[in-house]
């Protein structure tokens, strides 16, 4: 059919950086973006349930899907507006890593601490992905989507979106907006953001002592390299729980009692705790339950060693949040969208 390809009892297995062989009643995987309309309006898509996936880096399917898959496969990078700040309109579809490079390439500032982030660029405002001390947030103008409760195309300004750490109006809506596009404000030039996670020691190993945003990148893949596994290799969803915020009298309570452990103090005064150290303190990091792991690499990474289902690797998820929160009284929740029957 022209603009979308419609699979019934279709296979996601390789649509979720998981790996996790779960399967959809039907997948959708739309290649124009104003078609959405008519198949949205198709009686089997209309009368059940609909999940949004783009490259399926942040979902864990604890089982097979009985509806809808909607796979957004949309392509396309226009600069509306070049100068000091360029406007740029990117499809949804598009691989944030590859649109990242892209926009280094080309010579534009803000996104280089974003890089080699696996998903597509319209999941990227729905989680607000961030990474070495930058949001996505900052650099998004509006976000175009289609809205399923009033049947139009919706223009979110950057208010509308209601962006919070990894968190927008998307997600409190879920299943109301389909994002189609997103546009990107990007400066020519920006102080960079070099104190965060060892950026300025990895530029000093590099030889880099006036560094431009292609130096930082480099710096960001070379840290993310070490320090993540590899989807290509094992399967896994990046960092699978959210570091904590609490508040300041909780934060130094536990620093007291706690010393070792990684904080950082927001402008609102609240404590964003490392959840990798508390989940390491814990005695999680590299435990291995069947083909259900935490990497020994990284203490936020959930893993797949092979054949492990969803409902396994949610259980040792769940393992890891009663652990953390018998030791520490902190409740980690989970950066992936968990996805049942």
């Amino acid at each position: 059919m022209g603009g979308y390809t419609l699979i019934e009892h279709a296979t996601l297995a390789t649509r979720n950086t998981l790996r996790v062989d779960a399967r959809a009643a039907l997948l959708a995987e739309v290649r124009d973006a104003s078609k959405l309309p008519e198949l949205l309006d198709f009686p089997v898509v209309r009368s059940g349930r609909l999940l949004v996936l783009g490259e399926g880096s942040n979902l864990l399917f604890t089982g097979d899907f009985q509806g809808t898959v909607l796979a957004m496969a949309t392509s396309g990078v226009q600069v509306e507006q070049d100068g000091g700040v360029a406007r740029i309109a990117v499809a949804a579809g598009e691989r944030w890593d590859d649109f990242v490079r892209w926009t280094l390439g080309q010579g534009y500032a803000g996104l280089e601490n974003l890089i080699l982030i696996p998903g597509t660029v319209g999941a990227a405002p729905i989680q607000n992905i961030g990474a070495y001390g930058t949001e996505v947030a900052e650099f998004i103008e509006s976000v175009e989507a289609w809205d399923t409760q009033e049947h139009r195309v919706a223009i979110l300004d950057h208010a509308a979106c209601a962006f919070a750490y990894r968190d927008s109006v998307f997600k409190h809506q879920p299943g109301r907006y389909i994002v189609t596009a997103v546009r990107f404000a990007l400066p020519r030039s920006r102080e960079l953001r070099l104190d965060y996670a060892g950026i300025r020691e990895e530029l000093a190993r590099m030889g880099i002592d006036k560094p431009a945003p292609f130096h930082v990148a480099e710096a960001v893949v070379h840290l993310r390299t070490r320090k993540l596994p590899d989807p290509a290799v094992i399967g896994n969803a990046g960092s699978f729980f959210k570091n904590p915020i609490v508040d300041a009298s909780l934060g130094e309570a536990l620093k007291r009692e706690h010393p070792e452990l990684v904080a950082w103090v927001g402008s609102d005064g609240r404590w964003k705790l490392s959840a990798a150290r508390l989940i390491e303190a814990s005695g999680f990091k590299g435990m291995r339950e069947g083909d259900a792991g935490i990497s020994n690499r990284h203490a936020l990474v959930l893993v797949n060693h092979g054949r492990a289902t969803g409902a396994e690797l949610w259980a040792l998820a769940q393992q890891v949040i009663a652990g953390v929160q018998a030791k520490f009284g902190v409740r980690l929740e989970p950066e992936p969208v968990v996805v049942g029957g």
